[in-house]
């Protein structure tokens, strides 16, 4: 059975790779490594199909050393066990160059098992991640590795494979292939910077008929193959994480256009429930009480959305979103709270006053609860002078007035009843 086309074209030198210019670009930190020859501990981290298995066999093939793969999706503690056992044998007389796919897979154990042999340089480790390393990989192996960071690869440079996967599939196949003009730069662009995708549509869209020697293939059948652009999206994954916090951000710096941009990814994701959960916490952190309001229209959206389910929730949502980010913003509220949860975890904060405390029953007059108290609402304006906070911290002050209209128009109406007390 003949190996993907993928697989086949995979580039075994430099001036073939595709993307990540900003690393193996002439210069670029990782094009001086593997130039060098002298391969340190290094960590892939990036989507699939952007070139760190590729890259990876590239740097191999310059080295001395003995090149084992594992795939930590399937690989055992066995497997590390019998790449170990090579050191002590000729194989492994220049060292041994691991390449660790997936190593998020192996747990702590399986990890620390190869630290030793990280350390006195008798392992030299490639592994390659789609999640973030920070998380995932054990803190001692990452202290001794570098992490490079791989990237989607643009679709001006994926045109390059796509071509070569059309050029490799008619010498091989003895085919005459020919395409509709915009084929190739469709599939480019609509693969969501994964090569590998992109290639795999060239060999589905390349498959003949038996006994066929021509083979058309038109911008429609390149639709319908790419049906829909691989967005890097994964729910428990740091594309997820990134896309909603790019979504606040948008909001809050009130892009509306550039936070309508995110909504559209995250409902392409088809993650309503992240979508709800992050714009009721926006309406309240970063819109908060410039615009009170906010809050229950972002409310209503949220309900509006969850019981009409997609595609006719993307509308309340849009509405939602634009709502926020044209709104004024204000922070205060949740810089209020924090300074005050701050302050109760320093644990120094004192008693509560007895005139504050509960006196609704029989005894509480004689231990003094709530003698003194005075009642607010039977005084002019329904304030009076009175001390609420405890001894020790009576002159902490959390909430300091927004600049925006409602909170500067509040502060005056209070800063007027106070002032003639």
């Amino acid at each position: 059975m003949a190996s993907p086309l993928a697989t086949r074209i995979r580039p075994t030198d430099l001036s073939d790779f595709v993307g990540q210019r900003h690393l193996v670009s002439e210069g670029k930190p990782l094009y001086r490594i593997i130039e060098s020859g002298n391969i340190p501990n290094m960590i892939f981290y990036g989507p699939s199909g952007v070139g760190k298995t590729t890259l990876a066999s590239i740097i191999a093939a310059k080295t001395q050393k003995t090149l084992h793969k594992l795939n930590a999706t399937t690989a055992s503690t066995g497997d590390i066990r019998n790449i170990i056992s090579s050191l002590n044998s000729l194989e492994g007389m220049n060292g041994v160059l691991l390449y660790l796919d997936e190593i998020q897979y192996f747990n702590k154990k399986q990890q620390q098992t190869l630290l030793e042999f990280i350390e006195d340089g008798s392992i030299t480790l490639i592994a390659s991640t789609t999640e973030n390393p920070y998380f995932y990989v054990y803190s001692a192996i990452l202290s001794r590795s570098t992490v490079f960071e791989f990237k989607p690869v643009d679709g001006k440079d994926i045109i390059k494979a796509v071509k070569r996967a059309f050029d490799t599939v008619r010498s091989e196949s003895g085919l005459k292939i020919e395409t509709e003009d915009g084929v190739e730069e469709y599939i480019a662009q609509t693969c969501g910077g994964d090569i590998r995708k992109a290639i795999n549509a060239v060999e589905i869209l390349s498959s003949a008929k038996i006994g066929q020697t021509e083979v058309f293939i038109s911008l429609e059948d390149a639709k319908l193959v790419s049906q829909r652009s691989n967005m890097k999206y994964d729910r428990d994954g740091d594309a997820h994480y990134d896309i909603l916090s790019a979504f606040q951000k948008s909001i809050r710096g009130s892009d509306e256009n550039a936070a309508l941009h995110y909504l559209a990814r995250l409902i392409e994701g088809n993650d309503l429930p992240s979508i709800c959960r992050r714009l009721l916490v926006i309406a309240a952190e970063d819109i908060g009480l410039a615009y009170p309001n906010a809050i229950a229209v972002t409310k209503a959206c949220v309900d509006s959305a969850l019981q009409l389910g997609f595609p006719e929730a993307r509308i309340p949502l849009a509405d939602a979103v634009i709502l926020l980010a044209t709104a004024p913003k204000s922070n205060s509220g949740v810089c209020a709270i924090d300074a005050a949860l701050s302050r109760i975890r320093t644990g120094e904060y004192g008693e509560i006053p007895y005139i504050l405390k509960d006196s609704h029953y029989a005894g509480s007059q004689d231990l003094g609860h709530g003698t003194g108290y005075k009642y607010a609402h039977d005084y002019p304006d329904h304030w009076v002078k009175q001390q609420y906070l405890p001894d020790k911290i009576k002159d902490d002050v959390y909430y300091e007035y927004g600049d925006n209209k409602a909170e500067q128009t509040a502060k005056a109406y209070w800063d007027k009843i106070k002032k003639k007390k």
